[in-house]
């Protein structure tokens, strides 16, 4: 806590000389100054990662898309759909059944999969959906669902080789996720430079994901949801949206000077506050439309096929969905295996089994539910006149619980701060990776995340979404490489723990 006193003065200079800036002289808002200055380098970010090799029916697929669904599909058949077969083993391991007190880590299998859920769990789950259904129609959201059932044994791939190559140090701190196995891992097979050049490659990614959708998205919407049910624009924070990210920047900072530890600490308790917050208004709004949901079911699934649904036809429906149920989920990103490293276990897999609950909870689950709320009340039609990300969502809850917006604010910053907290530590470990582990790079690193909640705060939707889907789903590129050279040390692990899991489901049945 005591870093504080460093962190503070530092952002009120940087914040009083923004306000005292020439954009400010010419009578422009700072919100307008810093859209003018950043917009146009995130549509070029975007236009970099997102390039479409292959168009159909009219229109562009990326290629960045392609990778991701081919991953997903690929490692559900090759490991036997494990997401189906494990789900029941996953549910018992991440209760502690198979790991002792004194494994090697920091966190217990809980604390660890809410941190990542923290992190994925958040406004791409509320906004995003919201988002998928304006551009896409109903069907986009059938296909963020399908997404979310593929990307579930990405993850598991994925967590389980963070935990085989993680590092601990003298300190029993964790260092772990992509960034090691793809430099330790590679090495083993003889790819040393192949190894360290990925390595690199995904760090960069991941800083820039980190500022980016786990970070500037985020307080965006949250900051919108807050203007949207204190006056809409006649708010008091309507032109001077940079304040919201200024106090939220302070709290945030806070925790994520302590670690990991308190990272866990407070999304441990994060998580299934806002979870049951969220889930409590959906169902409220689903039970008040009961007799609609077959139907709403029915439009969902049959826009995914229709090939002239709503926005963009089939196509249309399946890149959107795609894109969106991926920035949901972070399958086949390398993010999640840097928060899972950090678990107390002795079998790598173990962690894996584990992280299949991840994508089913924040895709399957939460995304559905808020693609049935938006449907059922039939506001979906209403974005493309206006409502645009969250406002879209908690219209839909309004019309039918009037104060419901005000709790969905409490909800939305739960989730925006959580994902923050979460991607600030996955941010910080692939810059030590290029800055060395010290306390120096700890807190530069510290003050540009807490810095860019400020930026995120003020930005257009569409210029946080660009670069944000830019940077995030850039990182799987080195990631799923790596990924596909480990295979066989993920068979490997796999094959241990359910040796080792039937051993001690033995002895209890006995």
């Amino acid at each position: 806590m005591r870093n504080m006193k460093f962190y503070i003065p530092f952002l009120s200079a940087l914040l009083l000389q923004m306000l005292t800036c020439k954009a400010w002289a010419n009578e422009r808002s700072l919100d307008e100054a810093i859209n003018q200055v950043v917009a146009p380098w995130t549509e070029r970010v975007f236009q970099l990662i997102f390039f479409s090799p292959v168009t159909v029916a009219g229109l562009s697929i990326p290629l960045i898309l392609l990778w991701l669904v081919g991953a997903g599909v690929f490692l559900t058949i090759y490991f036997r759909f494990i997401n189906l077969r494990l789900f029941g083993l996953a549910i018992r391991t991440v209760r502690g059944k198979y790991s002792k007190p004194d494994d090697p880590g920091e966190i217990t299998h809980f604390q660890a999969l809410t941190a990542a859920l923290s992190a994925t769990v958040g406004l791409g789950n509320i906004a995003g959906v919201a988002i998928a259904i304006s551009k896409g129609g109903p069907g986009a959201a059938f296909w963020m669902v399908i997404i979310g059932i593929l990307g579930m044994t990405t993850k598991f791939a994925e967590c389980t080789l963070g935990v085989r190559y993680r590092d601990i140090d003298q300190n029993g701190k964790v260092h772990g996720g992509p960034m090691k196995y793809l430099t330790k891992g590679l090495a083993e097979c003889g790819w040393v430079k192949l190894g360290k050049i990925l390595g690199i490659s995904f760090a960069i990614l991941c800083i820039g994901a980190s500022l980016g959708g786990g970070n500037m998205f985020q307080i965006n919407q949250a900051c919108s949801q807050f203007i949207e049910i204190s006056g809409g624009e006649n708010s008091l924070l309507a032109e001077y949206r940079w304040v919201f990210g200024a106090v939220l920047s302070l709290l945030v900072g806070v925790v994520i000077i302590g670690g990991i530890r308190r990272i866990a600490h407070v999304t441990s308790r994060l998580v299934p506050l806002m979870a049951l917050i969220y889930t409590v208004g959906a169902f409220v709004v689903i039970f008040q439309h009961l007799d609609a949901v077959p139907s709403a079911l029915q439009l969902i699934i049959s826009q995914a096929f229709t090939p002239d649904a709503y926005v963009g036809g089939l196509i249309g429906a399946l890149l959107v969905g795609i894109q969106r149920g991926t920035f949901s989920n972070e399958a086949g990103i390398g993010s999640a295996p840097i928060a899972h490293s950090a678990v107390k276990t002795s079998k790598p897999a173990s962690e894996g089994v584990v992280a299949l609950i991840e994508p089913f909870v924040d895709t399957v689950v939460i995304c559905m539910m808020t693609a049935l709320v938006i449907v059922l009340t039939g506001n979906y039609g209403e974005s493309l006149s206006g409502a645009d990300g969250i406002e879209l969502t908690s219209q839909s809850f309004g019309s039918v619980i009037s104060w419901f917006p005000f709790v969905l604010f409490v909800a939305v910053t739960l989730f925006a701060l959580s994902t923050m907290i979460s991607w600030s530590y996955y941010g910080q470990q692939a810059w030590n990776t290029i800055f060395g582990n010290n306390r120096r790079a700890d807190l530069s690193y510290q003050f540009l995340f807490c810095f860019c909640i400020v930026i995120g705060s003020a930005l257009s939707l569409g210029a946080v979404t660009d670069f944000s889907d830019g940077m995030l789903l850039a990182m799987c590129f080195p990631n799923l490489i790596g990924v596909y050279f480990l295979l066989p040390v993920v068979r490997t692990e796999l094959n241990a723990f359910i040796s080792h899991s039937e051993a001690i489901d033995g002895k209890d049945a006995n």
